[in-house]
């Protein structure tokens, strides 16, 4: 199977100076730059993907902004023919970008996503790659959240909004998996 690894929203805004703080946001970037590490190795496409908001929302993730850059050292390496960037300003990396395309051409059967917010982008992107009808794949250690508060639902901790998005998933047919970019590691 001929796979590829998207990495979603891997952006300063997430960091504990952010605008959107996630909880052990450096020990995600540090895992999520071992599987771009070991992606490199195998040949694997790398797809970067980069959210702005649309001007009218938020003043977090404004292009030109620190918290809208890359997390340092990420993005597409110098020279690298198979990796590429998209800029998308809603949830879903497939909504309004070409990778879909871009994925079609290199005939990516599999995609491995890692990135933030995984209820949010993660899922949203996920969604999307089913319905291109490619495996998906899902290392929870490579997503983070936030905690989430809603006044009739109540309080949800970071971690538990994750688990919660990624047993959605689950549920869907993305694959969860642990450790390192092999189905082998499939969990369940």
């Amino acid at each position: 199977m001929t796979q590829a690894l998207i990495i979603i929203d891997a952006q300063n805004e997430f960091s504990a100076r952010g605008q959107r703080p996630v909880p052990d946001h450096a020990a995600i970037i540090a895992v999520i730059g071992q599987r771009v590490e070991e992606a490199r190795r195998k040949e694997y496409p790398i797809v970067w993907i980069q959210h702005f908001n649309k001007p009218e929302e938020s003043p977090a993730f404004v292009p030109g902004t620190w918290g809208a850059e890359l997390v340092e050292g990420f993005g597409p390496k110098p020279g690298a023919g198979q990796e590429v960037i998209f800029q998308k300003n809603v949830y879903g990396a497939f909504t309004g970008t070409a990778i879909g395309q871009w994925l079609k051409d290199r005939k990516i059967e599999g995609v491995w996503i890692a990135g933030f917010y995984t209820h949010g982008c993660v899922s949203t992107t996920a969604r999307e790659a089913i319905m291109a009808d490619l495996a998906v794949y899902i290392d929870p250690a490579c997503t983070g959240t936030c905690d989430m508060d809603h006044p009739l639902l109540g309080h949800q901790p970071a971690a538990e909004v994750r688990r919660s998005a990624l047993l959605q998933l689950a549920n869907m047919g993305v694959n969860i998996v642990a450790g390192k970019l092999t189905p082998a590691a499939i969990i369940g």
